[in-house]
């Protein structure tokens, strides 16, 4: 049980998506079997099964890497006060604890079109974060609570067409 917590990021879309992708594999890949065996007796038909396997492993290079994503940032202070820590949690449903000390560099990227941001996030001889789109965060919150990281934010670089950024 923590005493307090500091909401540091929280995305928007904290859902997994991984029934609707599951099924829309099984469907492409049926359809393309499917339509395989049809024409297997008329012509060479090695595309059909070659794109089936490329979509499925396509999605689950897709799932992996969104899975890793950040849906919420806190720093958690435990009830014997002990230090504070970092608590990510992932778009998989996996949460991790690390120590504050550890984040190298925080970047907020404001989406000039939307209201929404999007975080990078870089702790020590780690793998960098991405946090999925959500509200904008108070970068002086990070600040006090990484220390030794580079906190920085800037907007993104692209916009909507016929409008200067």
């Amino acid at each position: 049980m923590a005493v307090s917590e500091v909401l540091l990021w929280d995305a928007a879309d904290k859902s997994t998506r991984t029934v609707p992708r599951l099924r829309r594999m099984a469907v492409m890949a049926g359809c393309l079997g499917l339509f395989g065996l049809v024409l297997w007796a008329d012509s060479e038909v090695g595309w059909a099964i070659g794109t089936a396997a490329s979509y499925v492993f396509l999605e689950i290079a897709y799932w992996a890497w969104e899975r890793r994503r950040l849906v919420e940032a806190r720093v958690v202070v435990g009830e014997t006060g002990d230090r504070a820590r970092l608590r990510l949690r992932h778009a998989g449903g996996r949460t991790t604890e690390h120590d504050p000390h550890q984040v190298v560099r925080v970047l907020v990227i404001h989406d000039n079109v939307s209201d929404s941001a999007k975080l990078r996030l870089r702790l020590r001889r780690k793998r960098p974060f991405f946090g999925r789109p959500g509200r904008p965060s108070v970068l002086t919150a990070w600040r006090k609570t990484c220390p030794g990281a580079h906190v920085n934010d800037r907007k993104a670089y692209w916009g909507m067409p016929g409008v200067p950024d």
